[in-house]
C-alpha cells in the first residue's frame, strides 16, 4: 500500500488564500489534478494530502504562488500549469521569481515578465545592445520588446522607437494591392501598431509618429540609414534573409539598442532561400554585448490550446526528421 502523508501550508492573510484558490477553486483543481493530491482548506490554512513525493511538489507550487499572490497579483490558471510544468521536470526551485515590472499601459494595466524564460529575455534586453528572442508563437518576444522599447523611449534613454519587419508573406502580390508601399505593406505591420497602441495609447502614438519619433516601416526602408540613439525592433526575422539580416544589424548607430525576435519553425520564405535567423545565429553567438535567448512552450502566455498546438507540432516534426534519417 502507498504510503499517505498530510502536510500543510500556512497562509498570513484569509485574502492570499482566495486568490490562490480561483474562481470556483479552478487553481486548486489543477494542481489536484496533476499530483493525484487533495487539497483542503481551513481557515488561513491548506491541507495537503497524497504521496510524499506528489505532496512535496504541490507544496512547492503553492508556495511559489503565494509569493505571486503576497506581490499584490492575481493568480491566473497560466501561472498554475506554468508552475506544475516546471514542478514536473524538477525546475521549479531554478526560478528566483519573475514578474519583473516594465510599464503600465494607457489603460493601466501592469506589463510583467509572466514565465522564467521571459523574465531572462527582458533581464537580458536591459543589459545588452543586441538581443535575438527565439521562440514560438505565443511566448511574448515582440509585445515585451515594445514594452522595453517605449519605457525607454519614455526614460528618455533613446530619442526614438524603431520597428521593422519584413514584408515576406506579401511576395509579389503587393503589385495588386491599391495604395503606396506603405499602404500595401500597413496590413504586415499591423500586430505592431497594435502593441504601440496598447502601451502608448493611439493618441500619444500619433503624436510621436508625427514628430517622427516612432516609425514602423518595412524592413526595405531600413537601407542605407544609420539609426542612432533609437530603440529598434525587427520583428519576424526568421522571414529575412542573411543579406538582409546583416543590413539591419549594420544600421545600429551610436546610443541604439536593438532587439530581434523570431519564429524558426515558421519560416515563409521560398525553399530556396536561406533564414537570416537561423544563419546569425551560428555566426553571432560567440559576440560580447549580443545575447540569444531561446524561448520555449513553456513561455507561451496565449490560450493554453497554442501551448498544447505547439507541441503536437514538435512532436511531428521530430518523427518526420527521424523518418528521414532512417532512410
Amino acid at each position: 500500500m502507498e504510503n499517505i502523508i498530510e502536510k500543510t501550508v500556512e497562509l498570513d492573510r484569509l485574502d492570499l488564500a482566495m486568490n490562490l484558490f480561483g474562481n470556483y477553486d479552478e487553481n486548486i483543481y489543477i494542481i489536484e489534478d496533476a499530483f493525484d493530491v487533495k487539497l483542503i482548506s481551513r481557515h488561513n490554512e491548506i491541507k495537503i494530502t497524497g504521496s510524499p513525493e506528489n505532496v512535496e511538489k504541490a507544496q512547492q507550487v503553492i508556495n511559489k504562488l503565494v509569493s505571486i499572490a503576497e506581490q499584490g497579483d492575481t493568480i491566473t490558471k497560466q501561472n498554475v500549469r506554468y508552475f506544475v510544468d516546471m514542478a514536473n521536470e524538477n525546475q521549479l526551485e531554478q526560478i528566483n521569481g519573475f514578474g519583473d515590472y516594465i510599464c503600465v499601459t494607457a489603460r493601466g494595466k501592469q506589463i510583467k515578465s509572466k514565465t522564467q524564460g521571459q523574465s531572462m529575455y527582458v533581464d537580458a534586453i536591459r543589459n545588452n545592445p543586441i538581443v535575438f528572442g527565439i521562440g514560438p508563437a505565443g511566448t511574448g518576444k515582440t509585445f515585451l520588446a515594445v514594452a522595453m522599447a517605449a519605457t525607454a523611449f519614455k526614460n528618455k534613454e533613446v530619442n526614438r522607437i524603431v520597428i521593422t519587419r519584413p514584408a515576406v508573406e506579401a511576395g509579389e502580390k503587393l503589385g495588386f494591392l491599391p495604395g503606396d508601399l506603405q499602404n500595401k505593406v500597413d496590413p504586415y505591420l499591423r500586430p505592431l501598431y497594435d502593441a504601440l497602441y496598447e502601451i502608448m495609447g493611439a493618441e500619444t502614438y500619433q503624436k510621436y509618429l508625427e514628430k517622427n519619433m516612432i516609425e514602423v516601416a518595412p524592413l526595405a526602408y531600413m537601407r542605407g540609414r544609420t539609426l542612432d540613439e533609437s530603440f529598434i525592433i525587427l520583428d519576424e526575422a526568421q522571414n529575412t534573409t542573411p543579406e538582409q539580416m546583416k543590413m539591419f544589424l549594420t544600421r545600429i548607430g551610436f546610443g541604439s539598442r536593438a532587439v530581434v525576435t523570431g519564429d524558426i519553425t515558421q519560416i515563409d520564405l521560398p525553399g530556396d532561400k536561406k533564414s537570416g535567423l537561423k544563419e546569425v545565429i551560428k555566426i553571432l553567438k560567440d559576440i560580447k554585448g549580443i545575447e540569444f535567448i531561446h524561448l520555449t512552450d513553456k513561455d507561451v502566455v496565449r490560450h493554453e490550446l497554442v501551448q498544447k498546438i505547439i507541441k503536437a507540432y514538435e512532436k511531428y516534426e521530430n518523427f518526420r526528421e527521424q523518418d528521414r534519417n532512417r532512410r
